[in-house]
C-alpha cells in the first residue's frame, strides 16, 4: 500500500486588504500540520514580539554566515538591519511532511518559484475590484491616507501578475473563498511531482 505524507508549499500573494489573513484562519481550522513561514531579522525584538512567532531574531554575523552558505530564499538590508526568509525552518517543516505557507509579494513569488518550484502551489487572492479594495482599506481605520494610497498603487501593479500563479481567488464572499483555498491547500499535497518516483513505483509493485 502506498502511503506517503508529502511536505508542500502553499504560497499566497495579493494586495494588502484582500483578506489573506482572514482566509488563512479558515484554512488553519481544517489543516493542523502546517508551518507558517516567518522572516529572520537582525533587528532587536520590539516590545511584545516573540522569537519564533513574530520573527526569528539572529545576530548580524549569523545572518551573514547564512547568506554565504545559501540558506536564504531571499533577503534584503533595510535601514541597517537584515531581513530574509531562511530555508532552514522551511526544509525542516517539509521533511516532517508539513504544509509550509507563505504570505509573500509577487517579487518573492518569483524567487521562491525559482528555488523550490517542484513543491510550490501558488494562489493569487484579490478583491472584486480596486474600489472594493480601497473601501476595505479605509474601513479598517488602521492606516494613514498616504499609506493607503501607496497600497492601492502597489495593488495596481500586483494584479498584472496574477496569471503567473496556479490559482486565482476573488475574495468577495468569505465562505466561498475560504472553501476554495481549503480545497487548494488539500490538493497541493498530492501533486505528482512531490512523490519519490523510484520509491513509489517499488512500493506499488510490492
Amino acid at each position: 500500500m502506498i502511503e506517503e505524507k508529502n511536505g508542500a508549499v502553499l504560497l499566497l500573494s495579493g494586495p494588502s486588504g484582500c483578506g489573506k489573513s482572514t482566509l488563512l484562519k479558515e484554512v488553519y481550522k481544517e489543516i493542523s500540520d502546517y508551518y507558517f513561514s516567518i522572516s529572520t531579522t537582525t533587528r532587536a525584538p520590539r516590545e511584545g514580539e516573540v522569537d519564533g512567532i513574530d520573527y526569528f531574531f539572529v545576530s548580524k554575523k549569523e545572518f551573514l554566515d547564512d547568506i554565504k552558505e545559501g540558506f536564504f530564499l531571499e533577503w534584503a538590508e533595510v535601514h541597517g538591519n537584515y531581513y530574509g526568509t531562511s530555508l532552514k525552518p522551511i526544509k525542516k517543516a517539509l521533511a516532517l511532511g508539513k504544509l509550509v505557507i507563505f504570505d509573500i509579494d509577487v517579487q518573492g513569488h518569483e524567487i521562491v518559484r525559482k528555488k523550490i518550484s517542484r513543491q510550490v502551489t501558488s494562489v493569487f487572492i484579490t478583491t472584486p475590484s480596486l474600489e472594493v479594495l480601497e473601501n476595505r482599506l479605509r474601513s479598517r481605520n488602521t492606516d494613514e491616507n498616504d499609506v493607503i494610497e501607496k497600497r492601492l498603487k502597489n495593488a495596481k501593479t500586483e494584479i498584472k501578475y496574477f496569471q503567473k500563479y496556479d490559482y486565482f481567488i476573488v475574495n468577495d464572499d468569505l465562505q466561498i473563498a475560504s472553501k476554495q483555498l481549503i480545497a487548494i491547500a488539500n490538493v497541493c499535497r498530492i501533486k505528482a511531482a512531490l512523490f519519490d518516483n523510484d520509491k513509489l513505483i517499488k512500493d506499488w509493485y510490492n
